[in-house]
């Protein structure tokens, strides 16, 4: 298995099933001399964690790092950090019952295709406990970023019908821990975690959209053809379990609209050249141009779902499944900051490379 290398300069190789006895990476490429907040790195993670609300899977997990290399006296090296998070509470056996069948819409069919064979425990490295690594690279990129003035903050902005009908600019976007389903409306955010909860209650699972907005962007990330910022963050984003699909900016949203309409005036903002509008969500010809970039990631509900359904076994005979375990009934509230980290290591990998266009 290859392609589990993510990024350029700065670059995070995962390693890792569900029910193994760790998730871990080493991330290549990050600076020399960035001071390494354990505290916010392990709030990062316990962002993520299962078990953290009555609208998340029930698995207990500490999820806490250890780093084994490239950290000295709590400040980066710029030698190659090795990190493991080991797992402590798998319950392989709930999933004896789907060692020979594969679940409706999941990976265990096109895996099992692919490679021969498949761990049917908790879904092997297709499992989202990947996400893990991704979550620890975010974050230390994050607090690269931090050095720079960018931020990127991400937020529940629909589950199901459920929706926000306004710009992210309406919003206090502090707000979105305040609630279990990190949605910036609060009285929004009940009506998604009660909708959430009858829905687990039933067995079954719900989708929906995160948000995401990053502030203090310089100009000038991202190349013109092949190395679009936009095309680089939506292959991070679509690289995350459950997601179908990305978009930025206007996106798919007033396309009944002209070019005149759409377009981002420029104008002389006392001395300096500024925008009337932001329908380009940041990003211009591929290149950021210092707005807000901002785009939204969409989440399809969860495959594994505790009622039955008809599938076939790996002999092709047809069956009835019904999963047991212990499974989000929704991923957009856990998935927040795994679409953070995603976002931030994007930036960061794009930021160096930057710096490598022009002597």
């Amino acid at each position: 298995m290859y392609n589990n290398t993510f990024g350029n300069i700065f670059r995070l190789t995962s390693f890792g099933e569900s029910h193994g006895k760790a998730i871990g990476g080493v991330i290549d490429g990050f600076p020399a001399g960035i001071t390494i907040d354990m505290e916010f790195i392990q709030k990062e993670l316990n962002r993520r964690r299962p078990g953290q609300s009555a609208i998340t899977t029930a698995r207990k997990e500490a999820d806490e790092v250890e780093f084994l290399s490239g950290i000295y006296e709590g400040v980066s090296t710029g030698c190659p950090i090795g990190f493991a998070v080991w797992n402590t509470n798998q319950h392989s056996n709930d999933y004896d019952n789907m060692k020979d069948v594969y679940r409706p819409s999941h990976a265990d069919y096109t895996y099992t295709q692919k490679y021969g064979i498949r761990d049917h425990r908790g879904g092997g490295r297709s499992s989202a406990r990947e996400t893990i690594a991704r979550v620890v690279g975010g974050a230390l990129a994050k607090l690269a970023l931090r050095q720079l003035g960018i931020s990127i903050t991400a937020f529940t902005s629909q589950v199901g019908p459920f929706k926000l009908d306004k710009d992210y600019t309406a919003y206090d976007l502090t707000s979105i821990e305040n609630n279990p389903v990190r949605c910036p409306d609060q009285d929004l955010a009940r009506q998604m975690a009660d909708y959430i909860f009858r829905i687990k209650g039933e067995g079954d699972t719900i989708g929906g959209v995160i948000s995401c907005v990053i502030k203090g962007c310089p100009v000038g990330l991202g190349q013109p053809v092949f190395g679009k910022l936009h095309a680089a963050l939506g292959n991070a984003m679509l690289s995350i379990n459950a997601v179908k699909g990305f978009e930025y900016g206007q996106g798919f949203s007033n396309m009944e609209l002209k070019g005149s309409q759409q377009n981002d005036i420029f104008y002389n903002n006392n001395g300096e050249i500024g925008f009337r509008s932001n329908r380009s969500g940041g990003i211009q010809g591929g290149i950021s141009n210092g707005q807000d970039i901002y785009f939204r990631v969409a989440f399809k509900p969860v495959a594994t779902v505790l009622m039955e359904q008809p599938t076939v076994d790996i002999h092709g005979n047809e069956t009835i499944l019904k999963a047991r375990g212990r499974h989000d009934p929704c991923v957009l509230p856990r998935a927040v900051p795994i679409v953070e980290a995603m976002a931030a290591m994007t930036l960061l990998d794009y930021y160096l490379l930057d710096k490598a266009s022009t002597l």
